[in-house]
């Protein structure tokens, strides 16, 4: 998905696909030279996607697949997502004050096939985009794969707790009844 030939504007500051793209995907690929809306890739399961921002809420609740965001994303992003990685393009070191941490860390890229395969994806992008966003990043690519953070998932044994927490803890009150007295 891109802009149309002769336009003036700035592929990657528009949304070019709107709210919710790829909900509950589970396969395929997307690749979109400009922003996508809020809530995209929710729930997403197995799609590879290339954007170049999200709006609120992004890959909240993933659990397979990439997700590849070029640019900003909205506030809350990863929330809830147990699976699956995301990679964010962060010139302006906003990323860190946007997303979720319930149930992802971040990390900066140290993995040479990680690095090889997300230049890879960037390269698709521009293949099938033409998006100068990505032109742009594959040359200087060996300086902006610094800006890249990797998204991920906490490991399973580091999820909340499945009991209620005064069953975890013996000493503490079981709480209050619940329902009318």
């Amino acid at each position: 998905v891109r802009p149309q030939d002769g336009v003036s504007f700035d592929w990657s500051k528009n949304v070019i696909i709107g709210n919710t793209c790829l909900y509950g995907a589970t396969g395929g690929r997307l690749f979109a030279a400009g922003s996508a809306g809020e809530r995209f890739g929710v729930r997403n399961s197995g799609s590879i996607s290339v954007v170049e921002g999200v709006g609120d809420h992004g890959c909240e609740y993933m659990t397979g697949g990439v997700a590849v965001v070029l640019g900003e994303t909205g506030r809350n992003f990863a929330a809830g997502m147990s699976g699956g990685m995301a990679y964010v393009y962060d010139e302006n070191g906003k990323f860190p004050n946007r997303y979720n941490q319930s149930m992802v860390d971040i990390e900066r890229l140290s993995d040479s096939e990680e690095i090889e395969m997300l230049k890879q994806l960037v390269q698709d992008h521009l293949d099938r985009t033409t998006s100068p966003k990505a032109a742009a990043l594959l040359q200087h690519w060996d300086a902006e794969v610094a800006n890249f953070w990797k998204v991920v998932p906490h490991p399973p044994e580091a999820k909340p707790a499945s009991k209620p927490v005064h069953e975890l803890n013996p000493d503490k009150p079981e709480p209050a009844p619940s329902g009318s007295f």
